[in-house]
Parts: structure tokens; C-alpha cells; sequence
């Protein structure tokens, strides 16, 4: 029997149509953030907890986890590299299980790019990486997309965040293999192929890192990098998504946590900077046009980037009140704070309802393209 355990009337309604305080906070990661709250917070709307909470994609690491966070209303589900693998494979008690179980549409996100970074190859399978298979002929590139899509598929994952639209220009170990190339232009053409084959299997592909990893000064996983300026982006690392995007209206974008220079100050990290987000939605770099598709941050609890400067609920509201569609974090603690931390600042007038509105309307649209496409 399907049971509802969110309704998703509301989600609908704005297509048609965690714990904070009042004050506001420069949006600078230099020190750690922490607020008290001492009143009792005014009455919230069910329709808003609910669209706020459609914002959330959370690690989980079992079914009873995933249950838990699916319970509280989360619009997605990520599976890391430490999950239990039963949450693939036990029959009743795995993804397909839990979609089943829920009358309402959430996404199901993994990191498989192919070569190291491709979670649960034992049960998933495993390919090339990305550099090696770029050497491959454009029938084999989008091939193997479609095989990584329709394994994904099978076992109830709709969302890859792959591929890298990064460029291999400085060295960097973070991205080196990961990446298609070296070139803007054949990372592009690579990227087109094998996000492709993610659709023509029904996976939303992923790309990232917005707006351009490659030539960061270090691994966001363990500091807070810089690029360079973003007058020297425009001209390289910014050059594939201006290819890619406009045919992918409906894949998701990740932001990383890179600062780059030009957009802001030297502190705030691109997936918490509205002027990242500002620069996506409008295109407004060489050949670039506007995408509204989802944008989703970089993983906001298990990046020392974030970590170092701020506790995850606090990263949480601050990305979508810079602009970010979904907040990604793996280890999926503290989702309540979370929702509580966002709607305290929707409520004390930080992040205008309509910031709400429109995330939950882009979330939704691609949860309801996804479906269309796996029941194809």
C-alpha cells in the first residue's frame, strides 16, 4: 500500500500560482556562526515547511535513515560512498522500496563519474575514467553514459553528479583524471556525449564544479581555495558550460566552493555567493545564456572549504539564500535544524519568500521532467 507521508500539493501549487535568529550576517565565512534563540518562534505554514524542506538532499546511510529524512519532508536523497550497500539491494527495504512507500516524487543522487570517484561500483559496476574514456570514440562516450544511467536507474537513482565540466589545466590531483581534458572544447564535447547517454537512460546529469574547478588553488575538501580572477575564468574554465548548458535545460549544475576573485570578497566560497548564482541564472559570461535549471551546492558538510567556518545548518540557509535550488550534504545530520534555520530567515525577512517559491518550482519541474522520462 503507497502511503503519503508529505503531500506534495503545495510543491505543486507554486508551479501554478534551521535555529536562527532576526538579525542579518555579512555573508563571509571568516568566522563561525552561531545564533540563540530566545522567543518563541511565530507559527509556520505547512506549505512552507514542506517547500523549504524540498530544498534539502541529504546522505543517508541505511533505509531507516533514508525513511527518516523522506518522513521529515527532504526533496532528495544522496547516497554515499559509506552507505549500507542493502540500501541498493534488500529487497523492501531499498531505494525502489522507499518509492513505493512515498506518494510523492524525490530525487536519489550518487557521485558516479567512473574511474575513483564511482560509489558502489560492486554493486553498480565499474568504467574508465572520464580522462581515458574521452579517448574513446563518441558512440562508446555516449554508450557508456546510457550504461551508468540504466544501472543507476535500475536500482531507483535518478540524479548523477557527473559529469565534470572542470578543465585539466593546472596539475590539480582533485580533478587530474576526473576531468575529459585539458581543452575547453573537447571537456565540452566529451561532457555532451556522456550526459546524453544519462538521459536517453532517465538520470538528470549533474554538472560541475560551477564555476570552474580546475584551476583552484587546492582541494576544497580540505581548505578554502581560490581561482583565478573571473575575468581568467570567462575566457577558459567558464567556456564548457557556455557550450553545454543551453542543451541541457533540465540537468542540474553544481556550485563549488571555490572563492573567485572579481565575484565578491576574498572570503565567501561561489556556492554560498548570490553573484555566482546571479552569473549562472543569467549567463552573463562569454557565450553563456540564461539556465533555470537546478542549481545544487557542492557537498556542504564533508568539504573542509564549509566546515572550518561554519556549522552545516547555518551553510544550509545560506545557500539558498545566495541562490542555490538544493543544499547537498552527506552526512544528512541536523536536517530538522536545517529546515528550522531556513525558515526562521524567510520569516525574519533574510531570504524573501519568493527564493522559496522559485527553488521549490525548479526542484519540482525537473522531480516531474525525471519521471517522465523513466516511465518512457
Amino acid at each position: 500500500m503507497r502511503t503519503a507521508a508529505v503531500a506534495v500539493g503545495a510543491l505543486t501549487c507554486v508551479l501554478c500560482v534551521a535555529c536562527a535568529g532576526p538579525e542579518p550576517e555579512p555573508v563571509t565565512v571568516e568566522a563561525t556562526e552561531t545564533r540563540t534563540v530566545t522567543e518563541t518562534p511565530p507559527p509556520v505554514s505547512a506549505d512552507l515547511r514542506e517547500r523549504v524542506a524540498s530544498l534539502m538532499v541529504v546522505g543517508v546511510k541505511n533505509y531507516d535513515e533514508a525513511r527518516a529524512a523522506l518522513e521529515q519532508g527532504a526533496g532528495g536523497l544522496f547516497i554515499p560512498s559509506w552507505s549500507d550497500p542493502g540500501l541498493l539491494t534488500q529487497e523492501g527495504r531499498n531505494i525502489n522500496a522507499l518509492r513505493e512507500e512515498f506518494d510523492r516524487p524525490f530525487s536519489v543522487g550518487i557521485d558516479f563519474e567512473g574511474g575513483r570517484v564511482q560509489r558502489h561500483a560492486d554493486i553498480l559496476g565499474s568504467f574508465p575514467p572520464p580522462r581515458d574514456l574521452a579517448q574513446q570514440s563518441p558512440e562508446v562516450i555516449r554508450g557508456t553514459g546510457f550504461d551508468v544511467g540504466r544501472t543507476l536507474a535500475n536500482y531507483g537513482i535518478d540524479v548523477d553528479y557527473a559529469p565534470l565540466l572542470d578543465v585539466d589545466a593546472a596539475g590539480l590531483d582533485i580533478v587530474g583524471d576526473r576531468a575529459f581534458g585539458s581543452s575547453p572544447e573537447r571537456v565540452a564535447e566529451v561532457a555532451v556525449l556522456f550526459a546524453q547517454g544519462l538521459v536517453d537512460a532517465g538520470v538528470t546529469p549533474t554538472f560541475k564544479h560551477f564555476p570552474g574547478h580546475g584551476r583552484a588553488s587546492g582541494d576544497t575538501h580540505l581548505t578554502l581555495a581560490h581561482t583565478p580572477p573571473i575575468q581568467d575564468l570567462h575566457a577558459f574554465d567558464l567556456a564548457p558550460y557556455a557550450a553545454v548548458l543551453p542543451k541541457f535545460p533540465q540537468a542540474s549544475v553544481m556550485v563549488g566552493h571555490m572563492v573567485v576573485p572579481g565575484t565578491g570578497d576574498q572570503h565567501t566560497p561561489s556556492s554560498l555567493n548570490p553573484n555566482t548564482y546571479r552569473m549562472l541564472r543569467t549567463g552573463d559570461y562569454p557565450g553563456g545564456q540564461p539556465f533555470n535549471g537546478v542549481a545544487i551546492t557542492d557537498d556542504l558538510s564533508g568539504m573542509r572549504a564549509i566546515t572550518d567556518h561554519m556549522p552545516t545548518p547555518v551553510a544550509v540557509r545560506r545557500a539558498i539564500a545566495a541562490g542555490a535550488d538544493q543544499a547537498l550534504w552527506s552526512s544528512g545530520k541536523g536536517l530538522r535544524e536545517s529546515i528550522d534555520a531556513t525558515i526562521a530567515a524567510v520569516n525574519a525577512g533574510e531570504i524573501p519568500v519568493e527564493r522559496i517559491d522559485d527553488a521549490a518550482r525548479r526542484v519540482q519541474q525537473q522531480l516531474t521532467h525525471g519521471q517522465g522520462n523513466r516511465s518512457r
